[in-house]
């Protein structure tokens, strides 16, 4: 029997992935849950079954009581030796989107993550039965680097938007010495992961549905910064669950940084989505003001007075602002067709953001509360 010690199960990407493993009759999953003690932890992966509507595989799924940013991953000593002897696989995809957490906090999310991760792998090789381990970065290693990012490690110095992207640069060049002195890795970048193609389902509304909001112009009065030919790259969680799981089994992706995004190609203009995102709104009754755009330079001195104004909703929504702003004066995108040629191949095809664009914003306007 495949087992698959899993970080992150209660995030968007780990639930899809969990919900993809337990489709496999022959796998059972340990996941990694923070948690006051091991009932807690349990709770809160139940209601991540109860999401998925998988209540009914419940002895083939168990939490593991700990935190990735901890020593041993947080797990009580006795239990690491069968955890050790039991895992054939690790999939490590903990982790905090959050771009403005200070240094030494998004370190510890990201770097001391990988760093407690490879150690239990290593305890899993001399266990004997360890065959791959998956660790989620993001594409937002590529930090101000301008053009292609390939599809390889990167070694190069260059400069980052935030810590959420240093902290995440870093870790992957952690894992690129461990991976080189042949532990079986491969490493995934998505790009910015929305909900499930097919109908929208998302376990948590992250960075998408925030600039949703905002391209509705309903938090900014209808004023925009001018977007340009500034594109979007998203991807859909259920096709990178598919995308790691099917990696997870070849060894062909040993070694491997797989690109999970749309590409050049497949990216979402930004105008185009905003004109999508506000007839959405107004299809729901959502309030939509008339669109006006303005030079990026007015937008940045409109914002500025607008955040000195008395805490509220709109003052308080408009602070995360700049880390868009921040990305629209870039000109860069993500190579993925080998990623796309080595998953094709094994029966995982990209969906187009014509086919997840509709249920992705019609479940977040269904359920945003």
């Amino acid at each position: 029997m495949k087992v698959c010690f899993l970080t992150g199960a209660t995030g968007v990407v780990g639930s899809a992935l969990l919900g993809a493993l337990l489709e496999q009759p022959d796998t059972r999953v340990l996941a990694l849950v923070r948690g006051e003690s091991q009932r807690e932890a349990q709770a809160r992966l139940d209601r991540v079954l109860a999401f998925l509507g998988l209540r009914a595989v419940t002895e083939r799924v168990q939490a593991v009581c700990g935190d990735v940013t901890r020593p041993h991953l947080g797990i009580d000593p006795p239990r690491l030796p069968d955890i050790a002897r039991e895992c054939t696989h690790l999939m490590h995809c903990a982790g905090i989107v959050r771009m403005n957490l200070p240094m030494e906090q998004a370190r510890a999310a990201a770097l001391g993550a990988a760093g407690n991760i490879v150690e239990l792998a290593r305890r899993c090789l001399d266990g004997g039965r360890l065959r791959k381990v998956d660790v989620l970065s993001t594409v937002g290693v590529a930090g101000r680097r301008p053009g292609e990012l390939p599809e390889r490690w990167l070694a190069q110095p260059r400069a980052f938007h935030n810590s959420y992207e240093q902290a995440k640069a870093e870790a992957e060049e952690f894992l690129a010495g461990p991976s080189a002195a042949g532990l079986p890795l491969t490493v995934y970048r998505p790009s910015m992961v929305v909900g499930d193609s097919k109908d929208g389902r998302v376990i948590h509304f992250q960075v998408f549905y925030h600039l949703a909001e905002f391209l509705s112009g309903a938090r900014t009065w209808g004023l925009y910064p001018a977007l340009g030919n500034a594109k979007l790259d998203l991807v859909p969680a259920d096709y990178v669950a598919r995308a790691v799981l099917a990696a997870s089994d070849s060894d062909a992706s040993v070694g491997r940084v797989l690109h999970l995004c749309s590409g050049r190609q497949g990216a979402v203009s930004l105008q185009g989505l905003r004109t999508i995102v506000r007839e959405k709104f107004r299809r729901v009754g959502r309030r939509v003001p008339p669109a006006m755009s303005l030079p990026a330079p007015v937008f940045r001195a409109m914002l500025a007075i607008a955040q000195r104004l008395p805490p509220g909703g709109h003052s308080r929504a408009l602070s995360t602002l700049p880390v868009f702003l921040d990305y629209l004066a870039e000109e860069q995108w993500f190579a993925n067709a080998q990623t796309r040629a080595f998953l094709e191949g094994r029966g995982v095809a990209l969906p187009p953001a014509s086919q997840f664009l509709d249920p992705v914003l019609d479940y977040y306007l269904a359920h945003r509360g």
